[in-house]
């Protein structure tokens, strides 16, 4: 999204990473409402603590930039609306002239909403509005919200509805303007999480994007640690620059140097910049290291191969990537229930929101259904890096096509004024957001331990920049140490609606996923079906190596597999986990694809039980790390057996139990490598 007010629908403005005319000022600390501030209350624990934090600090963040522009003409081709930009500079020096106090501005005001006196006519106007996974929520609830007054649009009534997609996926069939939605279905309004995508999108060739786009919220991208890591390490009271962040998660030895051995090595986790816009941000700020600045990062500088050297340094120090936010961060609470957080990860970089979501006790091993649970008692606090740190925009975008008529349009333009309401930023807060004068709700701020008053969010990189860091990832990420091991037994002959069988099927995904792997990983194939005389066959047919000189092979090996016999599932896992473990090595991420489609079953010779082959995956897990992805494939497949093992090993488990999604779904999952 770039800063700008419409003069016409393809007129753009100024571009974010540029210099703009508009005065520096620092960020009004204004109330959640329009314009009231909200009744003092007495200090807690928790504002006491955040006090004694601020005031350690080494680098104070001072400077921030708002600009804050309502104009609310009458007809919909001429709204322009609230446009967010937000710039940090670190502090000065102490021996620095003391800088001019910057100018106050004030904060937005924020308009009522003007619903209709009764709703327009039937069959209403619908507005499908297209969100990311992580910020689906506050969409909703916009559009509940609007959708809970009457509204009347060119003598219509009008209908907001809502979709959800990964971001990087979202992005793809935004650019490609949706083709395999019927008109009816396709989206009138995209809402992504960052103005990256947006800039993604167009550099995929988007034509369907109109030039009035603008920020809806925001909510901050920090380090998120549970309490005790974060108190050893002393960052809750101080801190870190990104650069000590980097260092310390390539440190092995940083626990026990500190004195807590059981904690193991030091685990970041992070999102695929691919998919997300947590991921983008840990990108940026990698780049912004190695290049020497975090505020004027450019295109020849991530294309520089010393640049790059150094960010593939700091790659190898991510235990491995995920789609999504909630990924991690169901599997912290997983690792909590049976030990510690600590064994699962000692950081990771998510959004506010997700960390307000956590501590409330709500998780979501999908990104999709979310589960409400007690609260932790490993309560995560965010960490806000001290020469600055990024911030989700939330722009909402109209979408222009033939799918769109005339009313329909209007009545994005509607929501779209609705949002940017007193109204409208209730529900933004509400749902654990910023609103456009970045205040925070206070249960929010407080479940959260949200920084209320934070001031060193960076600007987002110019669009060339962006996508130049999105080209980048194939070759500067932490290469993989994968095999992928396959189910072959008589099940998997069984034909699938598509019109293939279901083995078929299974070899047109792995070749199709093998695309996401490029010279430096090692990639390997495995089968498993148990013979008549008991022995587990066919077994390794492609060995683990670079597949930039084994993709051949490994693709004449997948073709050759065949159906036979049963099913012995604990012994394929505890068996080429074993051997994956022997090969463990720390610059790469270790692990299995396991694809199974139904329960173990080894009628022609006993094998190691279930408990047995768990309790393996534990002990290996301490020592040498092997992640086993598990995907469960037809309706027939064991999940639950699945589940277990994907969780004994910090990894994930993937829904195909619908044949006809496993490539998708299989495309998903190797985006954690």
């Amino acid at each position: 999204m770039r800063d700008q007010t419409r003069g016409d629908d393809d007129a753009p403005g100024p571009r974010r990473g540029q210099s703009s005319p508009q005065p520096t000022a620092p960020l009004p600390t204004a109330s959640a409402s329009a314009a009231s501030p909200a009744p003092a209350r007495k200090p807690s624990a928790i504002d006491e603590r955040r006090e004694r934090r601020r005031k350690r600090r080494r680098n104070i963040l001072i400077w921030t930039t708002v600009v804050g522009i309502v104009v609310l003409v009458g007809s919909i081709s001429t709204v322009s609306y609230a446009i967010v930009s937000n710039l940090a500079e670190p502090a000065p020096a102490a021996d620095d002239p003391a800088p001019a106090a910057p100018a106050v501005v004030e904060p937005i005001v924020f308009p009522q909403d003007e619903p209709a006196a009764t709703a327009g006519a039937q069959p209403c106007a619908t507005v499908s509005v297209l969100s990311s996974f992580e910020n689906s929520e506050m969409v909703e609830s916009l559009a509940a919200a609007y959708n809970s007054q009457p509204r009347n649009v060119a003598g219509s009534c009008v209908t907001v509805t809502t979709a959800k997609e990964k971001s990087g996926l979202a992005t793809a069939v935004v650019a490609t303007a949706f083709p395999n939605l019927p008109a009816d279905q396709k989206p009138t309004v995209w809402l992504p999480d960052s103005s990256t995508w947006v800039d993604v999108a167009q550099s995929q060739g988007a034509t369907n994007l109109r030039a009035d786009g603008t920020s809806v919220a925001t909510s901050d991208v920090v380090i998120a640690m549970p309490e005790n890591l974060a108190e050893t390490i002393g960052w809750d009271a101080e801190a870190p620059t990104w650069s000590e962040i980097f260092e310390a998660a390539g440190d092995p030895d940083l626990w026990s140097g500190l004195g807590h051995p059981e904690w193991g090595a030091f685990k970041l986790g992070k999102t695929s910049p691919l998919m997300a816009t947590s991921g983008e941000a840990a990108m940026y700020a990698s780049y912004g290291t190695a290049a020497g600045s975090l505020t004027d990062l450019t295109a020849a500088q991530v294309q520089d191969p010393s640049v790059q050297a150094e960010v593939h340094q700091n790659e190898t120090a991510t235990s491995h990537y995920m789609a999504t936010p909630e990924h991690f961060l169901w599997h912290a609470r997983q690792a909590e229930a049976s030990g510690s957080t600590a064994d699962f990860l000692s950081a990771v970089i998510v959004d506010e929101k997700s960390v307000w979501d956590y501590n409330r006790g709500i998780t979501s091993r999908d990104g999709i259904t979310r589960t409400q649970g007690e609260p932790p008692s490993e309560q995560l606090v965010p960490i806000y890096p001290a020469d600055g740190y990024y911030s989700a925009d939330n722009p909402v975008m109209r979408l222009t096509g033939e799918w769109i008529d005339p009313v329909e349009a209007e009545a994005a333009a509607d929501f779209i004024r609705f949002t940017h309401t007193a109204q409208g930023q209730s529900a933004v807060r509400a749902a654990g957001y910023r609103d456009l004068n970045r205040a925070l709700d206070e249960s929010v701020e407080k479940i959260g331990q949200l920084e209320g008053a934070q001031r060193g969010t960076l600007a987002f990189p110019a669009a060339d920049v962006v996508t130049a860091v999105q080209a980048s990832f194939p070759e500067v990420r932490k290469r993989a140490n994968v095999l992928f091991l396959l189910d072959v037994s008589g099940s998997m002959d069984e034909p699938i609606p598509a019109g293939d069988t279901k083995l078929v099927q299974a070899r047109k995904a792995i070749e199709a996923a093998l695309g996401h792997f490029t010279t430096g990983d090692d990639v390997g194939l495995a089968a498993f079906a148990q013979g008549p005389d008991g022995a587990m066959l066919p077994g390794l047919v492609s060995p683990v190596s670079d597949i930039g000189t084994s993709r051949d092979a490994f693709l004449g090996a997948l073709g050759g597999l065949t159906s036979m016999g049963d099913t012995p599932l604990y012994q394929a896992v505890d068996t080429f986990a074993a051997q994956q473990a022997a090969s463990w090595t720390s610059d790469h991420i270790n692990a299995i694809v396991l694809l199974s489609d139904g329960e173990n079953d080894t009628p022609n010779a006993p094998t190691i039980g279930a408990d047995q082959m768990l309790a393996n995956l534990k002990d290996m897990h301490h020592a040498t790390p092997v992640l086993i992805f598990t995907l469960a494939y037809g309706a027939d497949a064991d999940v639950a057996t699945l589940q277990s093992i994907s969780s004994a090993t910090g990894a994930h488990y993937y829904d195909a139990t619908d044949p006809s999604k496993l490539q998708a779904v299989l495309g998903d999952l190797v985006t954690s490598f």
